[in-house]
């Protein structure tokens, strides 16, 4: 997908201050420092458009991503941060509850885990949370230049066999780095939004 126009518009912590053209909304979910924002970047070919920090945590709001007036990539603060305050992650936490349980623009959401490491008990309540919603999923194993190219498929198979045993929750890996990727995720995400 050739993607134009990308811009920010706005970073959310209520629902009033969601953007209310009803364009469809793809979510990012994950913990802190599992690449959301690199995501984001690399989807739409730009470097800079979604900050990326080096320093987990940094991500508080709901950041909105418009993309070309077709859809929204909707980066949700990540989960397990340690130096974020009790009070902090209540207040997070509210908020995210807020969104995923009653925005009608979402589409889908994409659960990134990284790709060297078993999930945690923090990424395994997120995706019960996730499958709780009924909204529908997608499972990224993100970071896949960190691991031999041989050895992708069989760790995503495993990931997914942790995860997911049932198989019904597609699971695909994803780099920024390698680029061979893009096009099996976007695949995906277009039977998710109408192109105009």
């Amino acid at each position: 997908m050739l993607v134009k126009n990308p811009k920010f518009e706005i970073s959310a912590v209520r629902s009033n201050q969601y953007p209310a053209n009803g364009l469809p909304e793809i979510v990012l979910v994950g913990k802190s420092n599992v690449g959301k924002s690199s995501f984001v970047n690399t989807m739409i070919n730009r470097k800079k458009l979604a900050r990326t920090s080096s320093e987990p945590g940094k991500t508080r709001q709901i950041n909105f991503y418009n993309i070309d007036d077709n859809f929204y990539f909707v980066d949700l603060p990540g989960y397990g941060y340690s130096k974020m305050s009790k009070k902090e992650q209540e207040q997070v936490g509210k908020f995210i509850e807020e969104y995923l349980f009653h925005r009608k623009e979402i589409s889908l959401i994409i659960f990134l885990v990284d790709i060297r490491h078993n999930p945690t008990e923090n990424d395994r309540l997120m995706y019960n949370y996730i499958i709780s919603s009924g909204l529908p999923c997608l499972i990224l194993a993100n970071k896949a230049d960190k691991i031999a190219k041989t050895k992708v498929d069989a760790t995503v198979k495993n990931l997914q066999k942790q995860l997911n045993p049932l198989g019904d929750i597609t699971t695909l890996p994803f780099s920024s780095e390698r680029k061979i990727y893009q096009d099996d995720v976007w695949k995906f995400i277009e039977q998710f939004i109408e192109l105009s």
